[in-house]
């Protein structure tokens, strides 16, 4: 079991709506076997970059301001 700081959760739900939205289109009813090649490898692309640019929103903001 992998303890997740409260930033990667954070990131992970923002990652799961990212995922949704391609859900929408492949359908949620389509069983995993079924999905094309194209289609997997769109969902973990998405996830993927959905993490790091989370990741990435969440370190800018808590990102101490240079004062100078």
């Amino acid at each position: 079991m992998v303890d997740l700081t409260e930033e990667e959760r954070a990131a992970i739900t923002a990652t799961m709506k990212r995922v949704a939205l391609l859900m929408d289109e492949i359908g949620w009813a389509t069983p995993l076997a079924d999905l094309t090649e194209a289609q997997v490898r769109a969902l973990i692309e998405e996830a993927v970059e959905g993490f790091r640019e989370a990741m990435s929103d969440i370190a800018r903001a808590q990102a101490a301001e240079v004062p100078f």
